[in-house]
């Protein structure tokens, strides 16, 4: 009876023993299986923070580029404003810089260059010398002394009708650009090179007012 009593306590301590092994699997395999869920779930985490990471960098970069254009355009705009603001001025400049005079005969002249102030203007009876260019106004030079390299002298009355006065508005050491009106020109009969009824324009350095 002892013999199977024991036979039957080994048994059941066996089958104790087999469940516990059992058990004891069971656990260590739920708890591997808990540590891989563990693990999936820290990598996720840590792709979720990484992709975090890159959608504020490429939010960060976009910011700056959006800033960056937005001042570029600002730039753009207050320079075109500057240069806005100064074409006027330039402009009245450049009017002013190739506008003529006009006197109440018709002649035209601009100063091109004052001679110190102190020499004489002439009359319509003296003599004078001067640098001269002569010009269509297609630009056709048809006269000049300077080609020539020798200054001209003769009676400011004895030359045409803008001559004689415009002359009497410079001083010695003056040069002047006179838009002279075929009236005051060759008129109707021109003359050489000049057409009929052409206005001329005249380039004139005056050196010196007597003989």
């Amino acid at each position: 009876m002892m013999g199977v009593a024991l036979t039957g306590l080994t048994v059941l301590a066996m089958g104790t023993l087999s469940c516990s092994s059992k058990s004891g699997e069971t656990v260590e395999t739920e708890e591997a299986a808990a540590e891989v869920a563990t693990e999936q779930d820290g990598d996720a985490v840590d792709t979720d923070a990484e992709a975090a990471a890159e959608v504020a960098e490429n939010g960060t970069e976009v910011a700056e580029a959006e800033a960056a254009s937005q001042t570029a355009e600002t730039d753009a705009a207050a320079q075109q404003a500057e240069a806005e603001k100064a074409a006027p001025k330039e402009k009245k400049s450049a009017e002013k810089k190739d506008s003529y005079s006009t006197t109440a005969s018709g002649l035209k002249y601009k100063v091109l260059k004052k001679g110190d102030g102190k020499g004489k203007s002439p009359k319509a009876t003296d003599v004078v010398m001067v640098h001269y260019e002569g010009r269509l106004l297609d630009g056709t030079v048809f006269d000049s002394s300077y080609q020539r390299q020798q200054p001209t002298q003769f009676p400011l009355n004895r030359v045409i009708a803008g001559w004689t006065e415009g002359l009497q508005l410079m001083q010695e050491g003056d040069t002047y650009e006179f838009l002279i009106p075929s009236k005051l020109a060759y008129g109707e009969r021109g003359g050489g090179p000049i057409p009929p009824n052409s206005d001329l324009i005249f380039k004139v350095e005056l050196i010196k007012v007597g003989q």
